[in-house]
C-alpha cells in the first residue's frame, strides 16, 4: 500500500463554499506575489523566487487548478512554463537544461506544467529512457531541487491524484466536447492501459524526491471544487512557511473590505 492509496478521494465542497475559499485564498496570493516581487509596499525588495510544479494522472485538473493559482494575479507577474515531449535538439542536451531557462530568480514565480519528473514517469514507464538514465536522475532531481532551495528557491510540487474510474469518465466527456476533444489522443488512452506501471512509478517518485527542501503535495483531484481550493491553499501556505525560513517578512492578510481583487 502506497501513499496514494492513503488519499481520501470522497473529499468535495458544495459550491458556495468552494467560491468563498476561492476568493480569499486569490486575495492573499495577490498580496503575497506582489510582496515577493518588492511591488507592494513600493521598497522593491526582492522575496525568494517560487517554483510551483504540477503534475499528475491525464485528465486530474492540473490545468484548472493552474488557472485558479494566475487568475487573482497579475499576467506580467506570473509564468507558466509548459512542456511536451522534447526536441530533437533537447534530445542532444541534459534533460534538466531545458527546464533552466524557466527557473524564476529571486522575486520570480514560474509554473511548470508538468517537468523534469517526466524523466522518471513516462520516460521510465515508456522506455524513452534506459533504466540507468531514469534511476540516476532521481539523486540528480534532489540535488538540483536542493540547491536551488539553499539558493532561496520556495519549490512546491503538486501532485493530483484521481482514481481509474474518474479519469476514464473524465476522457468520455472530453472526446464528447467539441471543444475539449483536441485534449484525448491516442497516446493518452495507451498511457491509461499502462496505469499500475505509473502508479508503481509515481510511488517511487515520491519516495525517492519529498525533500524536506521540496516536499510534495499529494493532492485529492476526485472533486474538482475541492482539488482547486486544496491547491490554492496549500500554496499559500508553503509561501508563507518559506519566507518565515527565509526571513523575509510577510504582511499580514488583507481584510476583504480593503481589497477588489
Amino acid at each position: 500500500m502506497g501513499r496514494l492509496d492513503e488519499l481520501d478521494l470522497t473529499r468535495r465542497l458544495k459550491r458556495s463554499e468552494q467560491d468563498e475559499r476561492l476568493a480569499a485564498g486569490g486575495r492573499r496570493l495577490a498580496q503575497l506575489r506582489l510582496a515577493l516581487g518588492g511591488r507592494l509596499d513600493g521598497s522593491g525588495r526582492l522575496g525568494p523566487g517560487l517554483a510551483v510544479v504540477m503534475e499528475g494522472w491525464d485528465a486530474s485538473g492540473k490545468g484548472g487548478a493552474i488557472k485558479r493559482i494566475v487568475a487573482p494575479i497579475d499576467n506580467r507577474h506570473v509564468r507558466i512554463a509548459s512542456y511536451a515531449a522534447p526536441t530533437d535538439d533537447e534530445l542532444r542536451h541534459h534533460y534538466l537544461l531545458r527546464f533552466a531557462s524557466a527557473v524564476p530568480g529571486l522575486g520570480g514565480f514560474t509554473i511548470f506544467d508538468r517537468s523534469w519528473y517526466g524523466r522518471v514517469l513516462v520516460e521510465r514507464v515508456e522506455g524513452l529512457a534506459s533504466e540507468d538514465r531514469w534511476r540516476r536522475a532521481y539523486d540528480e532531481i534532489a540535488g538540483a531541487e536542493r540547491s536551488l532551495a539553499a539558493e532561496g528557491t520556495i519549490i512546491v510540487k503538486f501532485w493530483m491524484h484521481i482514481s481509474a474510474e474518474e479519469q476514464l469518465r473524465r476522457f468520455q466527456r472530453r472526446e464528447r466536447d467539441p471543444l475539449k476533444a483536441w485534449k484525448i489522443t491516442e497516446e493518452d488512452w495507451r498511457n491509461r492501459e499502462k496505469r499500475p506501471e505509473y502508479v508503481e512509478a509515481v510511488e517511487e517518485m515520491l519516495v525517492r524526491t519529498d525533500l524536506h527542501e521540496a516536499p510534495w503535495i499529494l493532492v485529492e483531484a476526485e472533486s474538482k471544487r475541492y482539488a482547486r481550493v486544496r491547491v490554492l491553499e496549500s500554496l499559500i501556505d508553503q509561501i508563507e512557511r518559506g519566507c518565515a525560513a527565509r526571513g523575509f517578512a510577510l504582511p499580514d492578510p488583507i481584510d476583504a473590505k480593503e481589497s477588489t481583487v
